[in-house]
């Protein structure tokens, strides 16, 4: 075989611009410290973690042009294929109670959301608790690592945004992405931008709030968000257990509250649950 071909070779699924990204993000008081970009990784998370126990400022951004082992919850792996998707991790050293850390990856999903339907116009939701949505076809997931260091707790998000994959090039029926659903925009650049911006907003506001997101409006702008809330659905728990009933809300702490046929409700925080679906949805491996 020959060389790799250049980056530009598909003009469909141009590469990243680091020092753009660099310059539209990297802002003196801003919570974006840096931003690179890599041809491949295995997984952005992973790595990222490691950086931190090794001393990584706050507001890092690791972006791959190829995700080769990516991760996502209960250790599933994906990768992507090069450029057509957006693949991503940041690094955050939040100082607030230990117990709000969950609403992190929650606010990443809901700056998902409102840069997906600003830049793509595409009608994106959530399903509790952080995956991205369209109608029912999954378009991003995130996942959220916690990484202890010397300096203290740090928390890495990573994020895997489906963009310009064709049909035959997503891992189960049940995904989608941007190009499929006729966005009107599927350009990673701009998208990327509106994510990390968005997400850096609330997540100054939680700061600020002590991490309380339902004091600061983020928990009500969460739920405005999730699908999931008022459908009938199936949770299934570790230890083949399940509970059956309907999504009444998310409280503060970002758990979900399922009201059984029997009127009780039961309160689940996203680490206790296997999969979350409408009842009589088709399994997924996603």
């Amino acid at each position: 075989m020959g060389p790799d071909p250049s980056p530009y070779s598909d003009l469909d699924r141009p590469p990243l611009r680091e020092a753009a990204l660099t310059r539209a993000l990297v802002r003196p008081g801003g919570l974006w410290s840096g931003v690179e970009v890599v041809p491949a990784m295995g997984s952005t998370n992973t790595e990222l973690a490691a950086r931190a126990r090794a001393g990584a400022a706050e507001g890092a951004v690791l972006v791959t042009e190829h995700q080769t082992a990516g991760r996502g919850r209960l250790d599933r792996t994906f990768h992507t294929p090069p450029r057509a998707a957006l693949t991503f991790s940041v690094l955050l050293r939040p100082d607030v109670p230990a117990a709000r850390l969950g609403w992190l990856p929650l606010l990443m999903g809901v700056a998902a959301v409102h840069g997906v339907r600003r830049v793509a116009d595409v009608g994106a939701g959530l399903k509790w608790p952080n995956d991205v949505l369209v109608g029912e076809r999954k378009l991003a997931g995130i996942l959220s690592e916690a990484a202890f260091t010397d300096d203290g707790p740090a928390v890495v998000i990573g994020m895997g945004l489906n963009v310009a994959q064709t049909r035959g090039e997503l891992p189960v029926p049940t995904a989608t992405s941007l190009a499929l659903e006729g966005a009107a925009h599927a350009d990673r650049d701009p998208l990327l931008r509106a994510v990390l911006r968005g997400f850096a907003e609330r997540y100054r506001t939680w700061l600020d709030g002590g991490g309380d997101a339902e004091a600061t409006g983020l928990a009500a702008e969460y739920r405005a968000c999730c699908t999931t809330l008022g459908r009938a659905v199936r949770v299934d728990l570790p230890g083949d257990r399940r509970t059956e009933g309907t999504a009444t809300g998310v409280d503060a702490d970002g758990r979900l509250t399922v009201r059984t046929a029997a009127g009780e409700d039961a309160v689940l925080s996203a680490g206790d649950v296997v999969h979350v679906r409408p009842v009589g949805a088709a399994p997924s491996a996603q």
